[in-house]
C-alpha cells in the first residue's frame, strides 16, 4: 500500500539543489519550490532515500521526508492554489 511522503529540502549548492530536485521529480510531485509529495511503496521508499543520499552533501544540506499513513494523507487541506496529488498508476524510476 502505497504511503504519501512529504520531502522538503534545502540545499546550499546550486547544482547538488538541481540534481536533487531532478531525482524528485522522479518520484512524485512537486508542490512547492522545495517540497514534493510522492505516492511511494515501501520499496521504493529505500530507492528514494538512497537517491536522495547519492545527491546531497550531508554536511551542508538537509532534506526531510515526513511519512503520512494512507488516511492522513486523504486529509490534505489546500488553500489557495494547488491541488491534492493523487497516486499515479505509473512510476518513473
Amino acid at each position: 500500500m502505497a504511503l504519501l511522503i512529504l520531502v522538503s529540502y534545502d540545499v546550499t549548492d546550486d547544482r547538488r539543489r538541481n540534481r536533487l530536485a531532478d531525482a524528485l521529480e522522479d518520484f512524485g510531485t512537486r508542490v512547492q519550490y522545495s517540497v514534493f509529495e510522492c505516492h511511494l511503496e515501501p520499496d521504493q521508499i529505500d530507492r528514494l532515500r538512497a537517491r536522495l543520499l547519492a545527491e546531497i552533501e550531508t554536511k551542508e544540506d538537509s532534506v526531510r521526508l515526513y511519512h503520512f499513513c494512507r488516511d492522513c494523507g486523504a486529509k490534505t487541506e489546500i488553500h489557495g492554489v494547488g491541488v491534492v496529488t493523487e497516486n499515479p498508476d505509473v512510476y518513473v524510476l
